[in-house]
């Protein structure tokens, strides 16, 4: 029954939304009156604390309006929320109103207090005649709690033009309890500069996003997606950028080689209209609002004392990519002792973080490939990656010791951007690839990006012979599930076979479980390769563009 409600629910806030009164709620006193639904964006929900969350909706009657305002007229909206134990609404907890302008692209941030902790909350929003689709979020457990379980689903790299996001509909249909974003949530390019090899399936609006208008008008074309807002609508997010945000590859004040933007001054323009625009489209908190070109975006979430969500920020405070960026073979400068992937305020808040932690799993939500991946098996070659975590080896080594000395039970390391699932071990002192496991690291492919990619039997590629830490690589799109107990966690990566056809089927490729203590990966099941969907690539990681010199992962 839960699951049909959900379900019930999450369609319907893929729909049309309800022009109706609703009882107990007064018209909203807005100016000017809008004669079209306003609540084409669904909702969201996100960051949940035991107390509380976020709840967002914005304001376009026009999504892909050339302007980015969503075809608002111009004025001040009052825009009521409710938040009630059940779906129907009759045992209402909580209500207000808020105000919402072109200044914040007509976007609302509800900072939910005084809910019960560990509970399941309906939501919804209503401006004059309009009334929003439902949304279902949860709060966190209390503080000391050891919840049974978590139910936890992670995703990255969704390109609106390689595929139709059905990954995110399967991804909800699965009722997780919260959901984690680790980046590429959108792409900056104008039509069909970046194509699937696949072919592309439909096109982006507008230019190459550079403004703010540019910026809200593609964060909206998204937000339209029915998929992507029924993810949004039945569990909290928790949200962080990569790259593609504002811009490929960028690294601090460094744009892109090659960028629309190229100089310094236009670049931190720019980054400072993305970060507007991401606050303006996520359920952050008012910690997050943008100061210009900075903003905060690394946090803390605590799930009891089950799980703590390290999010991280692996873009706004990185050094330059070392060795001219892309993939590079035994470049020194990637492990200069100097560099940094983390800034040095955040490596010391997440090793303190490490330190102070008593909860049974540290997890750290980020973007980039973490643990070593080499790319030849030439001897004395060390061929990596230098947008990722190799590229910042001592950066990297500085982490890894902390959550060493820190004594962390059970790092795990979730991460993003390469368009490939892949699980592998972390191991105490690289580049020896004969050292003792101390944490785990689960990548998720795209939900589109890179179009249907291929499937392979793992253990033939040569990445997984090269790096025999790594026991896991596959290229079919999809996301990863996880259950999270006290005494392990379990791991599903899922795979969508084909998305350039709409409502393709789901499967899980490969599960692995975590035992607690353990810091290694046991594998529980393998569904045989999907043959009329194989790679005869042998190349290491074929099937992705993700170790291009000019990689747009």
């Amino acid at each position: 029954m839960r699951l049909s409600r959900r379900i019930l629910l999450a369609s319907s806030a893929a729909g049309a939304a309800v022009a109706v009164p609703t009882a107990g709620w007064a018209q909203s006193n807005t100016h000017p009156t809008l004669e079209a639904d306003p609540f084409t964006l669904g909702v969201a929900s996100g960051d949940p604390e035991p107390d509380g969350v976020v709840l967002w909706t914005r304001l376009a009657v026009n999504p892909l309006a050339e302007d980015g305002m969503g075809g608002m007229p111009n004025g001040a909206f009052d825009v009521e929320w409710e938040i009630a134990r059940d779906e129907r609404f009759r045992h209402r907890v909580a209500h207000g109103e808020a105000q919402t302008a072109a200044e914040i692209g007509y976007s609302v941030h509800i900072e939910v207090e005084g809910l019960r902790p560990g509970h399941e909350y309906y939501y919804r929003f209503k401006t004059g005649k309009w009334t929003s689709p439902i949304g279902r979020t949860v709060t966190a457990p209390p503080r000391n709690a050891m919840p049974e379980e978590l139910r936890m689903a992670f995703a990255s790299c969704s390109q609106y033009e390689h595929g139709y996001f059905t990954a995110y509909r399967h991804m909800a249909e699965s009722n997780p309890d919260l959901i984690l974003h680790l980046g590429d949530y959108q792409y900056e390019y104008k039509a069909k500069v970046y194509n699937s090899p696949d072919g592309n399936v439909r096109d982006h609006e507008g230019p190459e996003t550079v403004t703010l208008a540019t910026y809200r008008q593609r964060h909206a074309q998204y937000k339209a997606d029915p998929d992507l807002q029924l993810a949004h609508a039945v569990a909290p997010w928790l949200v962080v950028w990569d790259d593609h945000e504002t811009e490929n590859n960028w690294a601090d004040e460094i744009p892109e080689a090659g960028s629309d933007t190229p100089n310094t001054a236009d670049f931190l323009v720019r980054r400072a209209a993305a970060f507007q625009a991401y606050w303006e489209n996520m359920p952050l908190r008012r910690s997050s609002v943008p100061e210009g070109i900075d903003m905060q975006l690394y946090r803390r979430v605590r799930w009891g004392r089950l799980a703590n969500f390290h999010m991280m920020d692996t873009r706004q405070y990185r050094d330059d990519q070392a060795c001219g960026d892309g993939t590079q073979s035994n470049c020194a400068d990637a492990w200069d002792e100097s560099r940094t992937i983390t800034g040095e305020a955040q490596e010391e808040w997440l090793i303190d973080g490490f330190h102070e932690s008593r909860a049974r799993w540290d997890i750290l939500g980020q973007q980039v490939f973490f643990t070593q991946r080499d790319n030849t098996a030439a001897a004395d070659v060390l061929r990596t990656s230098m947008d990722g975590w190799d590229g910042y080896a001592a950066s990297r080594q500085r982490i890894i010791d902390g959550w060493v000395e820190a004594g962390v039970r059970n790092p795990v390391v979730l991460t993003g951007d390469v368009h490939t699932h892949w699980a592998g071990e972390i191991l105490t002192g690289f580049p020896d690839i004969d050292g003792e496991s101390v944490g785990v690291e689960l990548v998720a492919t795209s939900i589109t990006s890179g179009g249907n990619g291929v499937d392979s039997v793992p253990e033939d590629n040569a990445a997984l012979k090269i790096n025999p830490h790594i026991k896991f690589r596959n290229a079919q799109r999809g996301y990863v599930e996880t259950v999270i107990k006290p005494d392990e966690m379990n791991v599903d990566f899922k795979v969508v076979p084909q998305v350039t056809v709409q409502d393709a089927p789901v499967y899980t490729r490969r599960s692995y479980t975590i035992a607690d203590r353990e810091r290694a990966l046991h594998q529980t099941y393998d569904r045989p390769v999907d043959t009329a969907n194989m790679s005869t690539n042998t190349s290491p990681f074929a099937g992705s563009d993700e170790n291009a010199d000019d990689s747009l992962d």
